[in-house]
């Protein structure tokens, strides 16, 4: 059975439909890519999955239960996770106190920012980091990290949530080449070990192209194409509106 199934999803603003009846379906263990140009409402779809806003039509079902327009807060308790285009962290907190806080919430504890509370949780913490990269950075502040790390401090904090499905929004948007394979690489493993499910939109296709099991295409509003990646290359209908071809 299917971790997320969206059906026949719908949104409008000010009258005009940014998300026209758009239906998909992702299984544990698949990384689902949702692209588009600017402008397609591939944003708003994402929005209507992650909780950000209620659809006006149509029904978004996780493992079999109905959560539709359910708040974001209510599908993290479910095992949902979620990344930002822009990364952020607790600036003034250290590398690891922010997944410490990650781990506290999801024990139902409150993060008080006293040392009692700064020693809970201290060693899945430390195993979070290390399996992120960030091995032997848990006392630097978030503040200073490179970009590419902090990135990867806000995989771990959402990691820290157990999900069992995970929306990234941009997750490579502000890196480096480099560090955008990198960072999809560690996705696709953590994949493969978590079972995860993972539903992300990206701009650079050398990274969908890369990492995605199958592909959405978005445009106008509704779904004009998905499959795996050789098939979406090769779409006509792809070809002449995502990548300018005649």
């Amino acid at each position: 059975m299917s971790l997320l199934v969206a059906d026949g999803l719908r949104k409008s603003f000010d009258g005009v439909e940014a998300v026209a009846g758009v239906s998909f379906s992702l299984t544990e263990g698949e990384v689902l890519a949702l692209i588009g140009p600017n402008g397609a409402g591939k944003s708003t779809c994402f929005n209507l999955i992650n909780g950000q806003l209620r659809p006006d039509a149509g029904t978004i079902r996780l493992d079999g239960r109905d959560v539709t327009g359910q708040p974001p807060r209510a599908l993290w308790a479910q095992g949902v996770g979620r990344t930002f285009q822009i990364a952020a962290a607790f600036a003034s907190m250290s590398v690891i106190e922010n997944v410490q806080a990650a781990l506290a919430a999801r024990a139902g504890e409150t993060w008080r920012f006293l040392r009692p509370a700064r020693r809970r949780h201290a060693e899945p913490a430390r195993a979070l980091l290390a399996r992120v990269g960030l091995a032997g950075q848990d006392d630097r502040p978030a503040g200073i990290l490179a970009y590419g790390d902090v990135k990867r401090l806000e995989l771990a904090m959402a990691l820290a949530g157990e999900p069992r499905l995970m929306l990234m929004d941009e997750p490579t948007a502000g890196m480096i080449p480099a560090d955008r394979h990198a960072l999809m690489r560690l996705v696709r493993e953590l994949v493969r070990e978590r079972n995860l499910a993972v539903l992300f939109t990206e701009h650079d296709m050398d990274v969908v192209f890369a990492v995605a099991d199958r592909i959405l295409v978005m445009d106008r509003g509704r779904l004009i194409a998905q499959g795996k990646a050789d098939a979406i290359r090769a779409n006509p209908h792809v070809r002449a509106i995502y990548l300018g071809e005649e």
